[in-house]
């Protein structure tokens, strides 16, 4: 089988996790059970994902030139990641996430972009060999807006599919300039954000997402924590349910359905077979600590699947 061609233009981050039992109250200290550091960000996640999972992976970012740039650098080519277009900016931090970590799995994040903000529609333009030849190229939204659009405009032209992950969500997403994506994944929270509308409920995260279809965006699938994710287009609805398994931090999960989304329908070219593995994948994440750290390669992910 021919290894899908994954281009991730997007973020990285370097990865800050305390786990708590709760987060202090103004002007308090209180004592945190553990901490932990990792590689991380949306977009290198993502890229990370796919490439345990087979697929030959570039990236498109920037990292700061401190100590954190190199290694993260070094971190991408240990997963076998292109890296020619991994590039510094002088001056400026990496991006760095601290991440609060509860005893219920639930995590609260906070991000500094640093180079991510730098990432600008010049270095796409230089990376467009690499992205006119890919299967499908990744977005998020921790990289500036127009970049995001000018991307999707260079897909466009060369009949490449985007996935665009709207994560952290920014209410100025100009939905009219996106609707050249093939796919839009936003998970409730982020759902609410750009829509503006309820999602208290399925049938609310329904409506909200056909909302979305009806003003240009092709398909829409909505993750939805452990209850699995939701496919709607202009003409159907349905929702594949998720995999339960015992979760300890949930940091990343979205990023691990997203990238294992990504393989699979390269590979299979059917949206709901790649929903139900990355389903899989994302729950299977949830189980251990960390990001990036808690993702598994493709023969542990198809072995497990084997035992079901």
């Amino acid at each position: 089988m021919k290894k899908p061609r994954i281009t991730v233009v997007g973020s990285n981050m370097v990865d800050l996790i305390t786990y708590i039992e709760r987060m202090p109250e103004v002007g308090e200290t209180i004592v945190a059970p553990s901490f932990d550091m990792g590689f991380g960000g949306k977009g290198a996640n993502q890229a990370v994902a796919a490439a345990l999972l087979g697929a030959d992976v570039g990236m498109v970012t920037k990292v700061g030139a401190d100590l954190f740039g190199p290694n993260t650098r070094a971190n991408f080519e240990r997963y076998g990641i292109d890296t020619t277009f991994v590039e510094s900016v002088e001056g400026v931090s990496s991006g760095v996430a601290p991440i609060f970590v509860g005893p219920d799995a639930n995590n609260s994040i906070l991000i500094v972009k640093g180079a991510n903000e730098h990432l600008a529609t010049a270095d796409v333009d230089r990376a467009e060999s690499l992205i006119k030849n890919s299967d499908i190229v990744i977005m998020q939204l921790e990289i500036r807006l127009e970049t995001i659009y000018h991307t999707i405009e260079l897909c466009g032209r060369h009949n490449v599919p985007v996935l665009l992950n709207p994560a952290p969500a920014d209410p100025n997403l100009e939905i009219t300039r996106i609707s050249g994506v093939r796919f839009f994944m936003p998970n409730e929270t982020e759902l609410k954000t750009i829509t503006g509308m309820p999602v208290d409920t399925l049938d609310n995260v329904r409506k909200a997402a056909h909302w979305l279809v009806g003003q240009g965006v092709p398909e829409v699938v909505v993750t939805i924590g452990e209850r699995g994710s939701m496919y709607v287009t202009s003409t159907s609805d349905r929702i594949l349910d998720g995999h339960r398994v015992e979760s300890r931090d949930s940091t990343g999960a979205g990023d691990a359905f997203i990238g294992c989304f990504a393989v699979y329908f390269v590979e299979t070219g059917s949206v709901e077979q790649a929903m139900e593995r990355a389903n899989i994948y994302a729950a299977l994440s949830t189980m251990r600590p960390g990001t990036q750290k808690s993702l598994l390669d493709r023969e542990s992910l198809e072995a497990y699947m084997a035992g079901l």
